[in-house]
């Protein structure tokens, strides 16, 4: 959901520069006539290693002198977070003076390289993210700074805000547009002058949010990251209309009432979020406190999740959660991100993930990015050399998905002793002429995961199909793999002459997974996580075995050893540090 994936000779990115630079020779005097709350979420961790010269901006590491801040980075993730300033929340949560100092030479900088409508930051929405940053931090950035530099700051405010009142509504489609109408209406609020088109910027804001967001709450992409962004962006802008008393409109109400559900579908028991088409877990806290916004503004408590939400299921009892893949990849929305994950879930215990995707591969190389989206690297089955979505032959720079699971089935089942669900795609139709079913049923106390999954040919088409494939192999049969990822700090071992795995988590939790009839053996995987310099390594289960008839039947269980409380004291702290594998 970035602008910056066109070429730099795209005509619409240079008017906006040639607009940028026109209108700093005409912007006047203007001042800040308020300053609303800094919301976003910052690292100190993050901040002191700034200060050290240490920046890790969309995964890659640039290293700068001292009191300097490196904007010559080479991947187009880095350069959006270090024009779009985010790196402000991060100097501001440290707030000495040190931080104040570096955060000042670098707003200095960006000045004399790029404040004419120099450079690759000035897509509306990229101008809508930095107008955010440097209103909320009016105060910290000014502090000590010289009245002619206050002077130049606050002429580069009015600058922008004139770009976003004329470019706004032409943003990027989805997150790029919904950053430039709230960055508009921050400028409306903040900036003296501008009070009459805040009803106008309001607006602005809510027909963006409602081309973006779907009747469930969710977006067209299925990137739970990318909601998270888009809630946290909405709450603010709501809590800014607030803070200057101005109604909540219901229309905007309703689209975070939604939005703010299908986050809670998507939220795992630790506050992480589930990591599917190309989304991370969502940086700390984030989540909990764009909720936290939210239910203050609409004067309620959080709600109980829902079931399901953008095509996820969620299943949760005890302190368990699981969370379903459960509708086909977004071929139309996000081609070159989408995943070949249908029908794969994800796991957590208390606060510890357990069962997981490998995630994202994007900052680590097209190599990394389009492995990363193959069904073998999702929690589920998968044929041999296959994955459930294809990818297009082409000579575009990024891989896209053009074929997948058309039909997915969803069903809910439950008990009063158990959560359950009956899941479906056709995705190995065309290949195999099976279809995969599912089954997950999670215990009422949170303890048992028991999974089912059945590889099916129904009709004559399909075992026709079927039987030639078969006849390829000699009768040996369909060779696949059911696959149960492990998050780094999981530590499994084969237990009971090879025929379970026992998984012990770092709180001391152990679940034991058993299977019947399937050749059962641990293989290495990798974590591909968002903010690091390389994957990290990790295990994983697989199941293998061959389907050989028209009917193939796979029974397995994950179950908390019977001497684990439901919840536990889990004091373990993970490394606070931002800045991994150097």
């Amino acid at each position: 959901m970035s602008e910056h994936s066109a070429s730099g000779a795209n005509p619409v990115r240079l008017m906006d520069r040639l607009l940028a630079r026109w209108l700093l020779r005409r912007a006047g005097p203007t001042v800040l006539t308020s300053q609303p709350e800094p919301r976003a979420v910052g690292q100190f961790a993050r901040g002191q290693q700034m200060l050290a010269g240490n920046f890790l901006m969309a995964g890659e590491f640039l290293a700068a002198p001292a009191g300097r801040v490196p904007f010559d980075a080479t991947s187009a993730a880095a350069l959006e977070a270090l024009h779009g300033f985010v790196w402000l929340d991060d100097l501001a949560t440290v707030g000495d003076s040190r931080a104040r100092a570096l955060a000042q030479a670098g707003l200095e900088e960006w000045f004399a390289r790029f404040g004419a409508g120099r450079g690759p930051g000035w897509t509306p929405g990229l101008v809508g993210r930095r107008t955010i940053r440097w209103i909320v931090h009016a105060v910290f950035l000014m502090q000590g700074m010289a009245p002619a530099r206050q002077d130049h700051f606050l002429r580069a405010l009015a600058q922008h805000a004139g770009l976003l009142a004329r470019r706004a509504g032409r943003a990027a489609p989805g997150l790029p547009r919904i950053e430039a109408q709230v960055g508009l209406l921050y400028a409306t609020l903040a900036l003296g002058g501008m009070e009459a088109r805040v009803p106008q910027a309001s607006a602005g804001v809510l027909a963006a949010a409602e081309d973006q967001i779907a009747p469930d709450g969710g977006i067209a992409t299925r990137n739970p990251e990318d909601l998270l962004a888009v809630f946290e962006l909405l709450t603010w802008a709501a809590q800014a209309l607030a803070d200057h008393d101005r109604p909540l409109n219901e229309k905007l109400g309703g689209l975070l009432d939604r939005v703010a559900g299908a986050l809670r579908v998507l939220r795992h028991a630790d506050g992480g979020l589930a990591r599917f088409h190309g989304g991370g877990r969502g940086a700390e806290g984030v989540l909990a406190a764009a909720l936290g916004i939210h239910d203050d503004l609409r004067k309620r408590t959080a709600l109980r999740p829902a079931d399901q939400a953008m095509g996820y299921a969620r299943l949760a009892a005890g302190r368990c959660t699981v969370i379903i893949d459960a509708a086909p990849p977004p071929l139309g929305a996000a081609p070159a991100q989408a995943h070949a994950s249908t029908l794969a879930f994800e796991m957590t215990s208390n606060r510890r993930p357990v069962i997981v995707s490998c995630g994202d591969g994007r900052s680590f190389g097209p190599e990394w990015h389009r492995a990363s989206r193959a069904t073998a690297s999702h929690s589920t089955l998968a044929f041999e050399g296959y994955s459930s979505a294809r990818f297009a032959r082409t000579h575009k720079a990024q891989a896209e998905l053009a074929d997948g699971p058309r039909a997915v089935g969803l069903e809910f089942r439950h008990a009063p002793h158990a959560r359950a669900v009956a899941l479906s795609h056709d995705g190995y139709v065309a290949s195999h002429g099976l279809e995969h079913l599912r089954h997950l049923d999670l215990s009422a106390d949170g303890r048992v995961l028991s999974g089912e999954d059945v590889l099916l040919a129904t009709t004559r088409a399909e075992r026709r199909r079927f039987d030639e494939v078969l006849a390829r192999t000699g009768g040996a049969g369909l060779p696949l793999a059911l696959r149960f990822h492990l998050h780094p700090e999981a530590e499994p071992s084969l237990d009971m002459n090879g025929t379970a795995v026992s998984i012990g988590l770092r709180s001391g939790e152990i679940w034991v997974l058993r299977a019947e009839g399937m050749m059962l053996d641990l293989a290495p995987s990798v974590y591909l996580e968002k903010g690091r310099l390389k994957p990290r390594p990790s295990q994983q289960i697989v199941l293998s075995s061959r389907a050989r008839d028209y009917t193939t039947r796979l029974n397995w269980s994950l179950a908390k050893a019977q001497d684990m409380p439901v919840a536990m004291r889990d004091l373990v702290t993970d490394d606070p540090l931002a800045l991994h594998d150097l």
